[in-house]
């Protein structure tokens, strides 16, 4: 446990973290593997030591390193020599101009797509993995573990294997099987339970707690505050592959909603550096109507986010209890953003339209972006003279269940039939 101090001083060389912070009370604690707040219980985030001063020399500093998130390891809780050790390596993704897409969607001011499916595991998991790896390899555990809806799953068992870790992660019984084959086919062990993934959280938390747990580092429990971090990373990218410039207007799934603060975060984080020239940006959050507390509590106004049973196609966004969901509230409404949701058959008609379009093939949660992005745009809530970036998260292979397709005609293999089908015209 860790040791609380008016200064903590670090036990372990993380980069420019220097403490771990409360959210919610401000109270500080030294570098460790906790979560929450022991004064007040609320959630903690890492506190930093940035390189302020030289904007244009941390810049260079950045471009010239290499082409993933190790370029902005002076800006994360790594060691210095982050780049050498054995990783995935995962980030520096495409940020693709989606001129196609714009025109469908009526946007003139520039759309852009986020696409994180290019990363080693095709999800952006594979970010916050990175950094968790780094504080279990700090904090000297020996297997690697999560609670998860699949992706996760897939990142941590693959990160695990190539750093030299055991793994044991933990899933919902009802996983797409695509998902579910990615996360056992790295060896470690992969344990379905019997329920959604609110109550898988609950089972690892219970397990953190008893002698089973110990030496495991749980990516998204004990070791939340360095695996969170890695999503700023989608912030500094967007930034330097848009010329170092701030996007008007983000579109962010919402599954705990710590990906969205996180990129507030990271945005911030690059204005206080000098890094982008400070001006406003919107921030929306996109949620499945079968799972949207955080979309219900901002159109009603209020401030606590109500659980919901998750029901919806979109499985790498059904949590029903969102950790950050009073958060992101506070983001949208801070930035001028809003929070909105769309039914299981817009999120596949969305799909289809950004495949067809840009030639991305977005699972569920990419659906529900780019769905939400069309109905902000039609209900004249999101201005389609600004620039937009819109996130997709991962790669369609793994929910292929949600998108129905098939040949578009099956002939006998001569010329006369082609013609006959209709499709030489």
């Amino acid at each position: 446990m860790a040791v609380q101090a008016t200064e903590p001083t670090p036990a372990v060389a993380l980069g420019p973290a220097v403490a771990l912070s409360c959210r919610e009370c401000a109270q500080r604690f030294q570098l460790g593997p906790i979560f929450a707040c022991q004064e007040c219980f609320g959630p903690l985030e890492i506190a930093y030591d940035l390189p302020t001063g030289d904007p244009e020399g941390l810049r260079k500093r950045i471009e010239s390193g290499p082409a993933n998130i190790w370029r902005y390891a002076p800006l994360l809780p790594v060691p210095a020599d982050v780049a050498d050790k054995p990783n995935l390596n995962p980030g520096f993704t495409k940020l693709v101009k989606a001129d196609r897409l714009a025109a469908e969607l009526g946007v003139t001011g520039g759309l852009y797509v986020k696409d994180d499916s290019g990363n080693p595991t095709h999800s952006f998991k594979d970010r916050v993995v990175a950094i968790a790896v780094e504080a279990a390899r700090a904090f000297g555990f020996t297997t690697l573990s999560c609670s998860s809806t699949g992706n996760l799953a897939g990142a941590v068992g693959a990160a695990a294997r190539r750093a030299g870790l055991k793994s044991c992660v933990f899933i919902p019984h009802d996983l797409e099987p695509g998902k579910v084959v990615m996360a056992a086919v790295y060896g470690g062990d992969l344990v379905a339970i019997e329920g959604n993934y609110d109550d898988v959280n609950r089972f690892c938390s219970e397990l953190i707690g008893d002698p089973l747990g110990e030496g495991w580092g749980f990516v998204n429990v004990n070791l939340r505050p360095y695996y969170g971090e890695g999503s700023k990373t989608l912030a500094y990218e967007i930034c330097e592959q848009l010329g170092w410039q701030l996007p008007d207007q983000l579109v962010i799934p919402i599954a705990s909603g710590s990906q969205l603060t996180k990129i507030d975060k990271g945005l911030k984080e690059l204005i206080a550096l000098g890094l982008v020239e400070d001006k406003p940006y919107k921030i929306f959050g996109a949620q499945a109507e079968g799972c949207s507390p955080v979309s219900v509590a901002f159109k009603a106004g209020h401030e606590v986010v109500r659980p919901q049973k998750p029901n919806t196609i979109a499985k790498s966004l059904a949590i029903g209890n969102p950790a950050d969901g009073p958060y992101v509230l506070d983001i949208a409404r801070r930035t001028g953003g809003a929070v909105e949701d769309v039914t299981d058959p817009q999120i596949v008609e969305a799909i289809k339209l950004l495949a067809r379009t840009e030639g991305i093939f977005a699972e569920t949660a990419g659906g529900v972006t780019v769905g939400v992005t069309k109905k902000l745009i039609e209900n004249g809530v999101l201005d389609p003279s600004l620039t937009t970036v819109v996130l997709n998260t991962g790669d369609g292979l793994k929910t292929l269940d949600a998108v129905a397709s098939g040949p578009t005609a099956t002939i006998r293999p001569d010329l006369d039939a082609f013609r006959a089908a209709g499709l030489a015209d």
